[in-house]
């Protein structure tokens, strides 16, 4: 079946547990790459390259599915969407692997659906209800403890980079959040292929003239290199036609549950390749994060409700009954 067919019949759930695996494996691999590069790059560097080098792996697709008519007819908004979505946020956790690690970054990319739903409440109208609500609540109260546990009552040098990372993290989830609500506003509609390599184009726009006046001076080693290749192909590429595969089998909801899983794997390469310590809290921390996250996104449900309103008495006047 073609993985960017909109017109595909839905598979089950089970049918697509492996492309759901390999996504998380990917995703959370990125946290582990983007780590490996930014420290030789410095981050719009590793940022522009990423994008880059997706947006040369997902063009010959592109062209090959016929869709650059629609790239060049819808540019404007698509290429905007890209800093949204892919060249800022980019950008922005590449900062922030430079002064907290891969776990704590992908426990706070997992807020991306909490933003997703208040920034939709806020722009599109779309009112989350009593249950999703309380899972805003509940997953920034998660965000507030991360926070807290890395700058507390005395902030040291090292304490405030830290929170400037998780503040990192946070607009860059925001981004995400502001992207979605745009492309639902604005590319509903577009063949996902060309929304996404056309977002990947304009961040390359987007990100060069930054990335080459910020270039490092001497040329990063081949660890790098290859840490970077593998974020835009692996990671950007090829994670999007995975995701586009579960999204028309699926349907976007069960897809965008990929999001709790992606933390687990980040935290493990982190742990088992990198030596990175995983706390209890930040485990505690990232179980309420998820939690709350799943309650946003209506992926479990709390039985609030309503009461409903009194019914009036058929003896009041008309003028009591209207209000």
């Amino acid at each position: 079946m073609n993985p960017l067919d909109r017109t595909s019949a839905r598979s089950s759930p089970k049918a697509e547990a492996l492309p759901f695996l390999l996504l998380s494996m990917s995703w959370g691999a990125s946290f582990l790459f983007m780590e490996q590069a930014v420290h030789d790059f410095g981050p719009l560097p590793t940022a522009a390259v990423r994008v880059a080098v997706a947006s040369l792996f997902l063009l010959p697709l592109l062209i090959a599915r016929g869709q650059w008519p629609a790239l060049r007819r819808h540019w404007r908004p698509v290429l905007f969407c890209g800093l949204l979505n892919a060249g800022i946020p980019f950008a922005l956790f590449s900062f922030a692997l430079l002064h907290i690690n891969t776990g704590l970054s992908s426990i706070l990319n997992a807020t991306v659906p909490l933003f997703g739903a208040l920034v939709a409440w806020a722009w599109l109208g779309q009112n989350p209800g009593a249950s999703r609500s309380a899972g805003l609540l509940v997953g920034f109260v998660g965000v507030a403890m991360l926070a807290w546990d890395k700058v507390g009552a005395g902030a040291t040098a090292g304490s405030s980079l830290a929170l400037w990372a998780v503040l990192a993290c946070l607009g860059a989830t925001l981004c995400y959040a502001l992207a979605a609500s745009f492309t639902h506003r604005y590319l509903s509609g577009l063949n996902p292929l060309m929304t996404a390599t056309g977002s990947q184009i304009g961040a390359t726009l987007g990100l060069a003239l930054p990335a080459l006046l910020t270039w490092p001076a001497h040329m990063p080693g081949p660890r790098a290199w290859a840490s970077v290749v593998a974020l835009g192909v692996l990671c950007t590429g090829v994670a999007y036609v995975l995701y586009f595969r579960l999204i028309e089998n699926l349907g976007p909801a069960r897809a965008l549950t990929v999001t709790f899983t992606v933390p687990v794997f980040a935290i493990l390469y982190g742990a088992t390749l990198l030596g990175e310590a995983v706390t209890p809290w930040m485990l505690l921390c990232g179980a309420v994060v998820l939690c709350g996250t799943a309650l946003a996104t209506g992926v479990v449900r709390l039985p609030l409700q309503r009461r409903p309103a009194p019914a009036p008495s058929p003896a009041a006047p008309e003028s009591i009954r209207s209000t």
